[in-house]
């Protein structure tokens, strides 16, 4: 192999995101994946028939809208069009109800009758500094906020929501179950701290860049990373399972983007006793049990109006989702899981063809739960869609404990590399001022399982770059990320 400065294993948006950042700071950056195929969470691929093409993990992406390192590439720019539903997300109930979140907050208020001024102190605020909160959130949460404004405005709402409090501001059913729902997304206890994050975060976004779908799938996502990575002279080796660091070519940084146990795999041996023993207490969280669908038609919603939404929430009223979600997180299997719905076609029609389109859908369980969860997740369609079953024309199961074998960051099906409690939202994987470096001089964790935690936004990759690059390459300036050649400024140093 050809000399390297820096090697990154596991090609995930984080892996991606970091060999961006790294490549376009004139580093030669290889990149290693298991899969013949990069992307980890980000990949698109035909199940069932050639023509339709379905996500296999992450579908919609709030965060890829908003987050700072997305913001700063240019998703746009580089071809990668986001497409937006008319209703970001939808919450049936029973008896035809929906909460129905458009992107105008006016509209969504307006539907929510007596609970529509509610909603709106709610949200508003949170939208008139969007981008700051979203740079709280999505930040490496070792520093003082830049807008303590934003910071104190996004506390307040987390503290009221995350003590089950805030919810008490709603009259009806609708406004508390689309939170829940979105709440829900944490993967754990509701209520929580951790999961009233969440809700505000994603939320709020909902009214301001939206929820959209990639035209064309997950996986071009991947592909505008990648593109620009071999661009600026980043390599890529796809078939290649690391099983030793002594496979990388003698890096001068290796970055993993991996899980807790796949550092403990990679280097534990090798690692300091206390700081090996804290990333053996790291907890993971519940499973993603994953079902795709081909079907011959829309989803038959009892409610209409669910079907101009992409996303939909499906688990009934918060309090039912509060009993299901706490009794998942404590290891407890349930006959009605939350379950996420995302039918692309509704903002990106040209994923259909006629008598065919994908539809895609995953159950909260028990991590390492081993059930095929078809049964479940077509129960919980069918609940407020009667008639759904007879429009499947074919479809493809994935339970929890399948999951990790898929991609081993996803521990027993946990797909957010790590419980999304308090404490690890705020020390992940371990308590360190800087979370990407590990006690081996050169090595880096840059995946999910440190700041800011899961989703597709980069930021765990480009914050771990940063610190790669100050403290291995004295480079202190972050590279331009825009769409263009490489700055000048950022030659590959000697």
């Amino acid at each position: 192999m050809t000399a390297t400065d820096v090697a990154i294993v596991g090609t995930g948006p984080n892996g991606l995101a970091a060999g961006v950042v790294l490549a376009r700071a004139g580093l030669r950056v290889h990149l290693h994946e298991a899969a013949g195929t990069i992307g980890g969470g980000l990949r698109t691929a035909p199940l069932f028939d050639s023509g339709v093409v379905h996500d296999i993990c992450s579908a919609v992406h709030p965060m890829a809208a908003a987050s700072p390192f997305f913001r700063a590439f240019g998703l746009a720019a580089r071809g990668v069009e986001l497409m937006q539903p008319e209703i970001a997300y939808a919450h049936p109930l029973d008896g035809g109800r929906a909460g129905l979140a458009h992107r105008s907050l006016a509209e969504t208020c307006e539907r929510l009758g007596a609970d529509g001024a509610a909603w709106h102190r709610l949200m508003s605020p949170l939208l008139e500094r969007s981008e700051a909160v979203v740079d709280l959130v999505l930040s490496g949460q070792r520093s003082v906020p830049r807008d303590p404004a934003a910071a104190l405005l996004l506390a307040g709402r987390v503290a009221a929501h995350g003590s089950g409090l805030g919810v008490r501001a709603f009259q009806g059913q609708e406004a508390p179950a689309l939170l829940a729902g979105v709440a829900a997304h944490a993967v754990g206890r509701l209520p929580s701290l951790a999961s009233s994050a969440v809700a505000m975060l994603l939320g709020h976004l909902a009214h301001g860049t939206g929820w959209p779908v990639p035209r064309g799938g997950s996986g071009r996502i991947a592909q505008a990373l990648a593109e620009d990575i071999t661009a600026h002279g980043g390599v890529f080796h796809t078939g290649h399972h690391v099983t030793d660091l002594a496979e990388l070519g003698g890096a001068r940084a290796v970055l993993l983007d991996t899980s807790p146990k796949g550092l403990l795999a990679l280097a534990g041996d090798r690692l300091p006793r206390a700081y090996r023993r804290a990333l053996e207490r790291f907890r993971y969280g519940p499973g993603a049990a994953k079902v795709d669908f081909l079907v011959s038609e829309p989803v038959p919603w009892a409610n209409p109006e669910v079907g101009r939404a992409a996303t939909v929430h499906l688990g009934g009223t918060y309090a039912e989702l509060v009993r299901q979600e706490t009794a998942n997180a404590r290891g407890v299997r349930t006959g009605k899981p939350f379950v996420l719905v995302v039918d692309p076609v509704v903002a990106d029609p040209g994923r259909a063809l006629p008598g065919k389109r994908p539809l895609w859908a995953y159950a909260h369980v028990p991590n390492g739960d081993p059930t095929d969860p078809h049964e479940l997740v077509r129960a919980a369609i069918e609940r407020y869609a009667p008639g759904f079953g007879d429009t499947i024309v074919a479809h493809r199961s994935v339970p929890a404990a399948a999951y990790e074998a898929y991609n081993p960051n996803y521990v027993g099906g946990d797909i957010g590399s790590g419980a999304m409690t308090l404490r690890q939202s705020l020390a992940r994987p371990v308590p360190r001022f800087d979370p990407y470096r590990t006690p081996l001089p050169g090595l880096f964790l840059c995946s999910s399982a440190t700041p800011p935690g899961p989703s597709v936004h980069g930021m765990s990759g480009c914050l771990a770059a940063l610190s790669v690059l100050r403290h291995r390459f004295g480079i202190c300036d972050a590279p331009d990320l825009a769409p263009g050649p490489m700055p000048l400024a950022f030659a590959r140093p000697m």
